[in-house]
């Protein structure tokens, strides 16, 4: 059986910090990236949930996968995660412009056809063989909820033994039996990491490496102390990281998700910007109540938020 505390990891799903007026703040996100480095905490760029990455235009997504690089390459792994593509061709790009910038890895998202469209398995495989065909930088592959399917585990197993820059599994859902199956399955061969700290504790039991979350961008000192604890075998601390985080998460969802990181990172004065258009600011009432969720939760010291 593989080492449980092999590799385990946190990385944050990054914020994409935009001015008031809906563009892009470089300053906004070099200050961002600075405070995620400082943790320790791995850190995927321009994802389409948390990066708000679908409002991103090419220019941009490459603009902050650099800014990415510069601040954070050789401190913490850092990767882009990018958005859904609706074609292999989207997704090679996105694997050019990352060896190109010289990330540590991209995601390979679940293919999204449009439409409600489903892909049958022989169109999965060829999706996956057509991209890791042509693609040289390292690769994390993501099954995720999303798209309203997932990978057949056996298609799984087959892309990480044929392709070795396949070097980890992203795997989001709400099936643990789906997770287990997964870990199950890879033996060790590579990474897998749990979307959401909802999982997190489930996914280190069953022989994951660690899991993703957004809360990392408010807390990525609390998101790293949980590995550390489990790495140390302190399951006091595990647990104690653990209820906190939770307690995080339900407040960031009740106040709007991303929406609402923003507003309390503008509240507490640190950097994180505005949300872009079409999404707007969170409800005030909410942010009120994660704030004093952060404070209470010893989050803010004279170091800043942490």
């Amino acid at each position: 059986m593989p080492d449980p505390t092999r590799n385990a990891s946190t990385f944050v799903i990054s914020i994409t910090p935009f001015t008031e007026a809906g563009d892009l703040d470089e300053t906004g996100l070099r200050e961002h990236l600075r405070r995620l480095g400082r943790s320790g905490i791995g850190v995927y760029v321009a994802g389409s949930g948390s990066g708000e990455g679908y409002t991103l235009t090419p220019a941009e997504q490459r603009r902050v996968m650099e800014i990415a690089g510069e601040e954070l390459s050789g401190r913490v792994p850092v990767r882009v995660m990018g958005v859904e593509p609706r074609t292999a061709a989207e997704a090679i790009e996105l694997g050019r412009v990352t060896t190109e910038v010289g990330l540590d890895a991209m995601q390979l998202y679940s293919l999204d056809m449009g439409h409600g469209y489903r892909p049958r398995p022989a169109e999965l495989e060829a999706y996956l063989t057509e991209t890791l065909d042509a693609v040289r930088c390292p690769v994390v592959i993501s099954t995720h909820q999303s798209v309203g399917y997932r990978y057949p585990v056996g298609l799984l197993v087959t892309m990480v033994q044929r392709y070795e820059h396949v070097v980890g599994l992203n795997v989001t859902s709400p099936d643990i039996a789906y997770l287990a199956a997964v870990i199950e399955a890879i033996d060790g061969a590579v990474d897998v990491h749990v979307g959401g700290p909802m999982h997190a504790l489930t996914a280190l039991g069953l022989g994951a490496q660690g899991y993703l979350s957004s809360e990392g961008n408010l807390a990525p000192v609390l998101c790293t102390s949980l590995i550390d604890a489990h790495v140390t075998g302190r399951a006091d601390a595990v647990s104690a990281a653990f209820v906190d985080l939770l307690r995080l998460f339900r407040a960031t969802q009740a106040a709007g998700g991303i929406v609402g990181t923003k507003a309390a990172l503008r509240r507490l004065g640190v950097a994180g910007g505005w949300p872009r258009s079409p999404r707007l600011t969170g409800d005030e009432a909410t942010v009120d109540a994660l704030v004093d969720v952060i404070v209470d939760l010893g989050l803010v010291s004279s170091e800043g938020l942490g």
